[in-house]
């Protein structure tokens, strides 16, 4: 067996294969003799169809099947001897495939990068400090029992978060629009659930009235036929209905899990919530700044297989997300939205498994059950949940992924400037939720 190698860009190869024709050819020869003992032919008692007769009748079924597995089998020799590792399946093409000449086939394939780790050292990373303060736990009571609040009609004007029940009938000029109409639809105003403008204009309105709101379509509205357009709603209101907010008692507090229903607990467990999820926040924000300056200093290419695979996870992520069913063809789903997302998911991925080798990175099992121990805090059966993740050793894996992550993180962060910058509860949350958006639009946009 013959090998050559060309490099046709960082990490695409072609592999040249060359295959003796001797070795083909009775390799062939071998398999027909195989058919021929179990051939069944009109005129021909089984197992004594003629050689010639099989031939003709199977020969080129045989060679097919013969070079096939020659292909597959000597790719893989050809790759091991020449040290390559594949990101992804190859492309398998025969150049020459004639009986009596050397089988030669071509093997196009993406490697993983050679990656020579530059450091992250200069990058200025932005640390929150936070502490949840009891005035956070105020907020935070407050907007619970908002969510569980009930809804009371009130014979007033509506105000701002008040439930409105109402018809609309949506209109471009003269014409009604498709999908522009409900009857007896709640709408909370200042919700934002509606096109801006329109909640504010039923500010004020009773049961029974009838008005018209305006409003126009913003320019990036989903529905393109309706996307920057200026747009009229008849609407009829049937009633105006105000919150009304639970007591903070025994029965409200044991919704959450406290029980006895004691108000101090309860404000405990809410401070240990929210300062896991403050905590959490942080780490997302800081962790985010480091990738990026770790892909800002190592600019890789991507193996395409990686990123194709990547995409299909985020196809079945966001079919989730939006309750489409398991049953649903993720193919339809474009490429195009999620490919830039799922490229930077494969470079962070290629980045942090070297920097993970280069120090030599590693995870014990007293440190997966610590982690392990963390969460199942969250639970009310501690013990169950810790019981269940160290039974189960791909979730055990899972942890110990994150595990190393972290740690990855922490020994990047040595190198960077790092700055604490103290914030409250909810600007440390707003500060992580605006760095994933603004991570999104950047994807989005490099993709556009």
């Amino acid at each position: 067996m013959q090998v050559s190698v060309e490099t046709t860009s960082q990490i695409e190869r072609r592999v040249k294969v060359q295959v003796p024709a001797a070795e083909i050819d009775q390799a062939v020869e071998a398999r027909l003799k195989d058919t021929a003992k179990n051939a069944r032919l009109n005129g021909f008692r089984p197992g004594k169809v003629p050689m010639a007769v099989v031939r003709q009748r199977y020969g080129q079924d045989a060679r097919n099947e013969v070079v096939g597995e020659v292909m597959r089998e000597r790719y893989v020799q050809a790759i091991t001897q020449e040290n390559l590792n594949p990101a992804g399946y190859p492309q398998i093409e025969p150049t020459v495939n004639e009986s009596g000449q050397d089988l030669e086939f071509v093997a196009t394939l993406e490697i993983y990068p050679e990656v020579e780790l530059a450091s992250i050292e200069g990058a200025e990373v932005e640390r929150p400090v936070v502490e949840v303060s009891d005035a956070d736990v105020e907020q935070m009571i407050e907007t619970l029992r908002k969510q569980n609040a009930a809804w009371a009609e009130v014979e007033r004007a509506a105000a701002d978060g008040d439930q409105v029940t109402l018809d609309f009938q949506g209109f471009l000029g003269d014409e009604p629009f498709e999908g522009g109409s409900a009857e007896n639809h709640d709408l909370v105003i200042g919700s934002g659930s509606f096109i801006p403008g329109f909640e504010e204009q039923l500010i004020g309105a009773k049961a029974g009235d009838e008005t018209e709101i305006k409003v126009t379509f913003p320019e990036d509205y989903q529905a393109e036929n309706l996307a920057g357009q200026d747009a009229t709603f008849k609407v009829k209101v049937h009633k105006v209905s105000g919150q009304e907010l639970p007591e903070i008692d025994e029965a409200f507090i044991k919704q959450f899990g406290v029980e006895g229903g004691d108000v101090d607990t309860f404000r405990t467990e809410i401070k240990k919530n929210m300062t896991r999820e403050a905590a959490q926040a942080v780490d997302n924000r800081v962790k985010q700044q480091v990738m990026d300056a770790l892909k800002k200093a190592n600019d890789i290419p991507a193996p395409q297989a990686l990123v194709q695979q990547e995409t299909d996870a985020l196809k079945r992520q966001a079919a989730q997300q939006f309750g489409l069913g398991e049953d649903f063809d993720v193919s339809q789903l474009p490429n195009e939205l999620f490919a830039e997302q799922a490229k930077s998911r494969v470079q962070v991925g290629l980045l942090l498994a070297e920097v993970i080798k280069t120090h030599e990175i590693d995870a014990s099992d007293d440190e997966i059950k610590a982690k392990v121990e963390e969460l199942s805090q969250q639970y009310e059966d501690p013990q169950q949940v810790i019981d269940y993740y160290m039974s189960n050793d791909q979730l055990k894996n899972q942890l110990k992924s994150s595990i190393l992550e972290e740690k990855a993180v922490a020994v990047l962060l040595e190198q960077a400037t790092v700055k604490d910058v103290e914030m409250s509860y909810e600007q440390a949350l707003q500060a992580a939720q605006q760095q994933a958006e603004a991570a999104e639009e950047e994807e989005d946009g490099a993709t556009a």
